[in-house]
């Protein structure tokens, strides 16, 4: 089996949550993009929260960063299955 590449930590109380999500996650960009989309949830903003909004860009110009493409690709390119995600208890 092919060793597992290891991810940028969230914060330590989202980090607990977010590695108990990870056997549903295959690959690497895949648990990134989790753990950048529910911090981006939680995070307090005036902004609402859109795609652009969880990672603090403007709408339409701030599609372009990466980060923002990073999420968009999570979001409604990769291959995760959202229904055990949602099954998942954590």
């Amino acid at each position: 089996m092919t060793k597992r590449i290891d991810v940028a930590t969230a914060p330590v109380p989202l980090e607990e949550y977010a590695k108990h999500f990870d056997p549903l996650f295959g690959k690497s960009n895949q648990r990134e993009g989790f753990r950048g989309s529910v911090e981006g949830l939680l995070l307090p903003s005036e902004r609402p929260k859109t795609l652009t909004g969880l990672v603090n860009t403007e709408s339409v110009v701030g599609a372009k960063p990466p980060r923002a493409q990073k999420l968009q690709r999570f979001v409604s390119e990769s291959d995760w299955d959202e229904r055990k995600v949602q099954a998942e208890k954590p």
